[in-house]
């Protein structure tokens, strides 16, 4: 008897995911429970898992192939997969050769619990950027110690395992060579001008498709302003070792953001809607997303109820988003929702952007790189640190007014922090 390995439902906002690697081949025994193949969609990736003890008996779609949920991937009959090869390599074994007999020794019978646990070893737990940083580095993923759920092998372990790279000798000091004339210009050879063809993953051609989507179907416009950072780094200098000992993190500039955003959006409550149909869906609650750049794309994991967070909450939880985004163990719940998104583009040495909307949001925050500029304070030119920041709203419901008063209450909030304690 024979049971089916199905795409699973992940959520209702996703339909289709794609094979990414599958864990072990047709013929292999396995237990109920077992990883058998790695899927990626456009937010998570996951993992099947055998929903029976048996052999895997047939693999319908290779890696590679996009699929949908409830489509049948393969298939898993009652049995014993080392019992039922054995019949098959006896007959299939040529019948006398007495030269070749007499020539190689016969091989030596191999017990049910090495192909268990060669099995077992292609099988490690293990998510789909620790599987790539093993092949990169040349680590054996049978010898790292998982510090994900159930003993999964993060990236984070991988890299651990690898220990630090030997600095490169030092090189001996060129001697001044004596003036001579340019050389040619060498061009290479025909051949020799090589491209690469990649697929894109499941991820990176959702957010393509999206980011083109909003573009046709909203009405964006974007509107600037600049912070002098002055009174924040002085007062996140002030407070950050008695913050990181109280709280065992580092006091970051995301929580002002974050806190500051939520000051101007409960003023402006129309930039924390949503349009559905010829509805504006006005929301009393603040769901801010995060967005984060990892190696598989951008995602934007979601600070829930951010408004009845604490600063430590704020920072520790974005910490631990940043880390999961780069490990590929953000869960879907982490994702989905979210009012009003903030990015940051300074962290990568961004000076100014127009951000592009998350749908259904009216609004997203671009921060950028804090730099000293000359400005004019009082009559007098002094260097401050300043930063450009940019407003990106659906003209649709956000009128340019009310856009350009958020950013200024941002603006106030962030340049007056104290203000944030009784806004």
């Amino acid at each position: 008897m024979a049971t089916n390995i199905v795409v699973p439902e992940v959520g209702e906002s996703i339909v289709d995911a794609r094979v990414a690697k599958w864990l072990v081949k047709e013929g292999d025994a396995v237990s109920a429970g077992d990883p058998l193949v790695e899927l990626e969609t456009d937010k998570i990736d996951l993992e099947v898992s055998a929903p029976q003890a048996g052999v895997v008996e047939r693999i319908d779609h290779r890696d590679g192939a996009d699929v949908k949920v409830g489509d049948v991937l393969g298939s898993i009959k009652e049995g014993d997969g080392a019992q039922a090869e054995e019949p098959k390599e006896e007959a299939s074994t040529p019948a006398a050769e007495p030269q070749a007999e007499a020539s190689v020794p016969p091989a030596e019978p191999q017990t049910a619990a090495e192909p268990a646990a060669a099995a077992s070893a292609a099988r490690t737990r293990a998510t789909p950027t620790a599987r790539k940083a093993a092949e990169q580095n040349a680590v054996d993923l049978k010898s790292v110690k998982g510090s994900g759920d159930a003993g999964r092998v993060m990236r984070r372990d991988v890299e651990a395992a690898t220990g630090p790279r030997a600095a490169p000798a030092p090189k001996d000091e060129p001697r001044p060579a004596a003036a001579k004339a340019p050389p040619a210009v060498q061009r290479r050879a025909a051949g020799e001008r090589t491209e690469e063809r990649v697929r894109m993953s499941k991820r990176r051609a959702t957010i393509a498709k999206r980011l083109l989507e909003v573009q046709s179907t909203a009405a964006m416009l974007t509107t600037f302003n600049e912070m002098d950072m002055t009174a924040m780094q002085a007062l996140r200098t002030r407070h950050k070792e008695s913050f990181k000992e109280r709280h065992g993190t580092s006091l970051g500039m995301t929580s002002f953001f974050v806190k500051a955003v939520i000051g101007a959006l409960r003023a402006f409550p129309r930039i924390n809607a949503e349009i559905q149909g010829d509805e504006m869906v006005l929301k009393h609650y603040y769901d801010i997303g995060i967005a984060v750049g990892a190696s598989e794309g951008l995602v934007v994991p979601v600070l829930r109820d951010a408004d009845v967070m604490s600063f430590a909450g704020i920072e520790a939880q974005v910490r631990d988003f940043a880390r999961r985004a780069e490990d590929g163990s953000l869960s879907l719940a982490d994702l989905k929702g979210g009012t009003f998104t903030i990015t940051n583009g300074g962290v990568f040495g961004s000076l100014q952007s127009t951000p592009i909307l998350n749908p259904p949001q009216v609004g997203i925050l671009g921060l950028h790189a804090i730099k000293d500029r000359p400005v004019a304070i009082d009559g007098q030119v002094v260097i401050r640190p300043m930063m450009y920041t940019a407003l990106t709203y659906d003209h649709r419901i956000v009128d340019g007014s009310e856009a350009v008063r958020f950013l200024v209450r941002v603006k106030e909030l962030i340049e007056d922090p104290g203000a944030l304690l009784i806004d």
